[in-house]
């Protein structure tokens, strides 16, 4: 029950870190910068979209971090889906100059990705190209989400405009740094969580 209360929470810091973005007409990176960007070219709505852009990142999630991780990850992007929804639907209009908005946002969703992290799960995407290359490479997950989450928004800058796209960058590195900070704690957990994800089919072996 504390897993999932902690998880809830990452997942609300995360989401309300998204409306402070939009409401300063900001976009974010990872797949769902990417989905969004893709539905203003394409007939297709944001929500397929984002759904099958993470299937392939889902099945990286569970050849390189295991079920549990990779099924912790599904459950957060979807409860990231429905909280922000609700937020949307439920909190009042609030409007922020790009430059706030995105110094606020980013330290808000910088700390919702770290809970979830920290929690063993992540919100898909690019978090899971940068959790897999530190494990395999050392790779610092800052510096990889960061470029990833940049090319998505360079991509973003056709809809939204140059100026707003380098605030929208300006929000990505806060995240990256937060991400880099508690890279050493966030490494830890998941090697943890890597360890009991290879126990799993003895445990469920022994259970049926």
């Amino acid at each position: 029950m504390k897993k999932i209360l902690i998880m809830i929470a990452g997942c609300f810091f995360t989401s309300l870190g998204l409306y402070v973005l939009k409401s300063s007409s900001l976009v974010t990176g990872g797949t769902a910068g990417l989905s969004l960007s893709a539905s203003y070219l394409m007939p297709i709505s944001f929500s397929v979209l984002f759904t099958v852009i993470n299937i392939p990142f889902y099945v990286l999630s569970y050849k390189k971090m295991g079920k549990q991780f990779t099924l912790s990850t599904i459950l957060a992007v979807t409860t990231v889906t429905l909280l922000s929804s609700l937020i949307s639907a439920y909190f009042p209009a609030i409007s922020f100059h790009p430059l706030v908005g995105a110094v606020i946002g980013g330290i808000i969703i910088g700390a919702g990705v770290v809970v979830l992290f920290m929690n063993g799960s992540s919100l898909g995407g690019a978090q899971i190209l940068s959790i897999t290359l530190q494990k395999q490479f050392n790779w610092n997950m800052g510096k990889t989400n960061f470029i990833f989450d940049t090319i998505v928004i360079l991509i973003g800058m056709y809809s939204i405009g140059v100026v707003r796209g380098l605030y929208s960058i300006l929000s990505v590195l806060i995240v990256s740094s937060m991400m880099s900070f508690f890279k050493e704690q966030i490494a830890k957990r998941n090697n943890r969580t890597v360890k009991v994800s290879k126990k799993e089919p003895i445990l469920e072996t022994s259970s049926m």
